[in-house]
């Protein structure tokens, strides 16, 4: 079953004292690009990241958001006791110079700049490690699934446009030879007007006709554009990613289509041929979202 480029998929996972949320987004791309958000001081882990996703993804412009959860976040209150004591004395030299006597409280001290700040957390590389193992895991189950659904959906609508196509193409295998058939009686008849009644040379008239029979043969497109559905069946129904086969089916399919329609001098004909490029342009579009 085929599976879409386009999902969403988040996990969660704690190991040791670290706690990793990952978040996985997945757009159309013709190849599949990883991009990875990840915390400076978890850097290390991001090529193991990537392998992780093309591992289990083929196609697609991945972005992987990995965020440090739980209590104390990525961030930790670091205190400056150097710049503690500094303060107080500082705070205790005015008090001394103007002669005050209120205290000096542990509140103007700690809210005093830079006494108290926020810094990265110090990380246990290997727990996080494997919480991000985990998490991705979990993430990644989650997109694949998201895909397949949309795939199923894609597949339905693709097997409906090949049942359309068909249709088209049995139609232009029957009006193929009434073609021919009315090119002659209209070739006869342009004849007559010109010779003004005088008598025809039937061999003359089929030969023509002959002529215009091999040059408008379609059959072997028609053959093709089979074959072309026949193979397009396949890769819906297998296991594998088959995006870019479909791509070049369809491309396939588009040319033989325009062959025929440059083939074509019936209005019935060119009505058909009409139809099936609508039908194969909007295989096109669909096939740009499989990866």
């Amino acid at each position: 079953m085929i599976r879409s480029m386009t999902g969403f998929g988040a996990g969660r996972k704690a190991a040791g004292g670290e706690e990793i949320a990952v978040e996985i987004r997945a757009v159309n791309h013709k190849f599949c690009e990883v991009k990875v958000r990840i915390p400076r001081e978890l850097a290390a882990l991001e090529p193991a990241v990537v392998r992780a996703v093309k591992d289990r993804l083929a196609r697609g412009g991945i972005d992987v958001a990995l965020r440090r959860t739980g209590p104390g976040g990525a961030m930790a209150p670091r205190v400056d006791a150097a710049l503690a004591e500094a303060y107080a004395r500082a705070y205790a030299e005015v008090q001394a110079r103007l002669g005050l006597h209120d205290p000096i409280r542990l509140q103007d001290i700690v809210s005093a700049e830079g006494v108290i700040r926020l810094d990265e957390r110090d990380a246990d590389l290997d727990a996080a490690r494997a919480a991000t193992e985990g998490a991705l895991a979990a993430a990644l189950e989650a997109l694949l699934a998201k895909r397949l659904r949309e795939g199923e959906a894609l597949a339905a609508d693709l097997e409906a446009r090949l049942v359309t196509g068909e249709g088209l193409v049995a139609g232009v295998e029957v009006l193929a030879p009434q073609a021919v058939e009315h090119h002659r009686s209209r070739l006869a008849e342009r004849v007559r007007e010109l010779t003004q009644g005088l008598p025809l040379d039937p061999g003359r008239l089929a030969q023509e006709v002959a002529l215009l029979a091999d040059r408008s043969d379609v059959a072997e497109e028609i053959t093709r554009l089979r074959s072309h559905v026949a193979q397009a069946r396949q890769l819906l129904a297998g296991q594998e990613p088959a995006g870019r086969k479909l791509d070049f089916l369809v491309q396939e399919m588009h040319r033989e289509v325009n062959t025929i329609g440059s083939k074509s001098q019936h209005a019935g004909l060119s009505s058909l041929v009409v139809s099936l490029k609508a039908e194969v342009e909007r295989m096109r579009e669909q096939v740009q979202n499989v990866e």
